[in-house]
């Protein structure tokens, strides 16, 4: 069974510029979990939906960008869920560089 794991991520940007930031810096998400990689995303209106691939597994992932923040869904496939804590640990440290 997956795990999802959630994080959000303040900003005082507007939804426009957050948007923009987001897209510019998506590539960075495969860094934030070792050995994965960011495989295909998409926008549907302000919502963002990637996959990144790590250790063989799919991680299907949304980010939606509000005005005042960006709430972040990582379903974490059942391999990988036990390293839910430790990637929402990192994720609250290293995501919020996408929006500088």
């Amino acid at each position: 069974m997956s795990e999802p794991v959630t994080v959000n991520i303040p900003h005082k940007l507007g939804l426009t510029e957050a948007k923009s930031r987001v897209g510019s810096g998506i590539h960075t998400l495969g860094d934030i979990i070792p050995g994965a990689s960011l495989t295909d995303h998409h926008w549907e209106g302000d919502h963002l939906h990637f996959t990144l691939e790590a250790v063989g597994q799919r991680i299907g992932s949304e980010m939606q960008i509000r005005e005042d923040e960006v709430y972040a869904i990582f379903d974490l496939p059942p391999m990988l869920a036990m390293f839910a804590n430790k990637i929402k640990e990192k994720l609250q440290k290293e995501a919020p560089k996408m929006l500088e």
